[in-house]
């Protein structure tokens, strides 16, 4: 555990106002060997605001909520803790841990990556208050397992990018962003893509650019074979690929922008047509399973697509 006490923490803190500047935003579920890790890493942050710790738990099955609870006993003024009596799922997990997040910015980091830059949220609080015409910051990463460093990967984007970029799903390493807390609802739409962060970055995009910061210390992405992402095999990344676009298509319908519909459209016609003859069969039931059979409304949407 953190070895600073909450009172050294927030000695620097510069500000009267009693709500936190940032929010640290983490969802986990059955990080009992990783939870202390991301915690401590949000912890070391070194600020002259202050910032919460908004830590989601969706009813672990292992020992995670009693070390959180634990980590609670010692900063009950910076720990935020979301739970409830059942497992609610990956995404409507983000949304009520997002939506619980009070500060101007918003920082993520899942229950099982952390940070190594104790200047992280500084650096990111600093430039978003002087460049108003972006909406989102981010970093690097680096990969790893139980073995050590993983050389081939390669994570997000390391570069600006546009309003456009950022709507058209640009992948960015969500473990590292900090953004301007200005999501206040989400469309029902949200809740059914399985990559929620994609969909944010096009929420956000509505707000301006994205920035990508080359002066903080890469965060550190875990790959382990319980994690949400990292060790999918490549029809289950195609089935989550899918749902989250024919739902980002289905937002962009609604609110009638034709261009995001058309751009979308292109992206599900482009992920059918490169699949090749090994894995059709796995990818067309997939599409049964998932796009018609778990989420309402989507039969009709994805023909609307391939009509």
């Amino acid at each position: 555990m953190f070895h600073k006490t909450e009172e050294e923490i927030m000695k620097h803190w510069q500000t009267n106002n009693s709500l936190p500047v940032v929010s640290i935003c983490t969802i986990t579920y059955n990080h009992e060997k990783y939870i202390s890790e991301a915690i401590d890493s949000f912890l070391m942050q070194e600020t002259d605001f202050p910032f919460e710790i908004v830590i989601g738990e969706d009813y672990s099955l292992d020992t995670t909520i009693n070390i959180i609870k634990k980590y609670m006993e010692k900063y009950p003024n910076i720990i935020k803790l979301i739970t409830s009596e059942n497992n609610v799922g990956m995404n409507p997990n983000f949304i009520r841990t997002l939506l619980a997040c009070k500060g101007e910015y918003i920082a993520i980091c899942e229950g099982d990556d952390y940070w190594t830059d104790s200047k992280k949220l500084q650096l990111q609080k600093d430039f978003l208050d002087k460049n108003k015409e972006y909406v989102i910051t981010y970093s690097s990463v680096i990969g790893f397992n139980d073995q050590g460093l993983i050389k081939k990967y390669i994570g997000g984007v390391k570069k600006d990018l546009s309003s456009k970029e950022l709507r058209e799903a640009t992948p960015i390493n969500t473990l590292t962003v900090c953004f301007r807390n200005i999501i206040k609802s989400f469309p029902l739409e949200f809740s059914q893509a399985k990559y929620g962060d994609l969909f944010l970055w096009a929420l956000l995009s509505d707000y301006g650019q994205g920035k990508y910061l080359d002066n903080i210390s890469p965060s550190m992405y875990r790959i382990h074979r319980t994690g949400v992402h990292s060790m999918l095999s490549m029809s289950e990344v195609y089935d989550n690929s899918l749902i989250s676009f024919s739902m980002m298509f289905a937002y962009y319908k609604r609110i009638d922008d034709k261009e995001m519909m058309k751009y979308y459209k292109k992206r599900i016609l482009e992920m059918i047509l490169n699949t090749t003859d090994s894995t059709f069969f796995i990818f067309t039931y997939s599409l049964k399973k998932y796009l018609i059979r778990k989420y309402a409304g989507v039969k009709k949407i994805f023909k609307s697509v391939i009509g």
